[in-house]
């Protein structure tokens, strides 16, 4: 078995995959990490269906994978930051399509102001979490008709910023951090896969959270001068506790890497609920600044009481 690590790119990770027939769902499939994943996939005869909410944007994508890899590419217009949206791309999945073998719970936002979604969350915990959240359960029928299906939800070592706060997720009682917000939302990824595992797990339906590393796309938008150089310094720091990493910054084929390996490795055939960097199950550490994962962040109370909270906010029960 290769031994992938920092440097691997998406296209490694899948040389000796072959994902002719299975199906793969990618949220935020139009550009940066969720792009390149769709690409590798397609690549290795992946029939793709690419989510979004800009639907032209969306078309350019299907349009440039299919030609370059000859995939067959769907597209479907679903905006995170809406409930409504949500429920009517999960009914028109369910009409146009037969089954769901790979779910890549790919697109989010970072660091962004002080905001709201349509349904009044706040953002980056009512796009990155409660979005994906309810556009699984909607999915969930597909899911549980795919081929040893697996569900990868993208998470951050920005988890290590904050917990989930079930007493005030929207901050409508304490003060507006963007990165606290964006840890918080990060952490719920990865115990949205805890929780995904506890319940689906025994039927064959597993859930990984991963993160992909530090790769500059259009995730960074919101990001100032500052923030960015506090996120290089951070970096640095990370490379020389680890030599041999590579160094910062990854590029966008070895950040779509981890991604690849959480949906498709033999490794992890038959178990789920874990954390990943670097392609490798991360390590338990609360204290580690240079990677591994919160307990906090993979305890099992944790969430449950988060997966409580999720049905309360969307308003219904998680299908399945």
């Amino acid at each position: 078995m290769a031994d992938f690590g920092f440097s691997s790119t998406a296209d490694e990770v899948l040389a000796e995959r072959d994902l002719s027939g299975r199906t793969v769902f990618v949220t935020g499939g139009y550009s940066g990490l969720g792009k390149e994943t769709a690409r590798a996939m397609a690549a290795k005869g992946a029939h793709l269906i690419l989510s979004g909410r800009d639907e032209a944007k969306l078309a350019g994508a299907a349009e440039e994978i299919a030609g370059e890899t000859g995939a067959t590419v769907d597209t479907l217009v679903c905006d995170l930051a809406s409930l409504d949206s949500i429920r009517s791309a999960g009914k028109e999945a369910n009409e146009r399509f037969d089954k769901i073998d790979l779910l890549i719970n790919n697109a989010g936002v970072m660091a962004c102001p002080r905001g709201e979604t349509v349904d009044g969350f706040e953002r980056q915990f009512g796009t990155n979490h409660l979005g994906h959240f309810l556009l699984t359960s909607k999915l969930m029928p597909l899911v549980e008709k795919g081929d040893h299906p697996r569900i990868v939800n993208l998470s951050s070592r920005g988890h290590h910023l904050d917990q989930v706060h079930f007493d005030d997720p929207n901050y409508s009682d304490r003060e507006y951090d963007k990165w606290e917000a964006y840890g918080q939302s990060k952490t719920a990824n990865v115990l949205f896969s805890v929780g995904l595992e506890k319940r689906f797990g025994n039927r064959g339906i597993h859930a990984y959270a991963v993160h992909p590393g530090g790769i500059q796309t259009n995730l960074g938008r919101h990001l100032s001068e500052e923030d960015i150089a506090n996120l290089r310094k951070r970096m640095t720091i990370s490379a020389e506790r680890e030599p041999g990493s590579g160094g910062g910054f990854k590029t966008i084929p070895q950040g779509a890497a981890t991604t690849c390996y959480a949906a498709t490795s033999p490794d992890l055939e038959g178990k789920g609920g874990y954390y990943l960097e670097d392609c490798h199950v991360a390590d338990r550490d609360d204290e580690d600044p240079t990677g591994s994962v919160r307990s906090y962040a993979i305890d099992p109370e944790n969430a449950e009481r988060l997966w409580q909270l999720s049905e309360e906010l969307v308003g219904e029960r998680f299908a399945g």
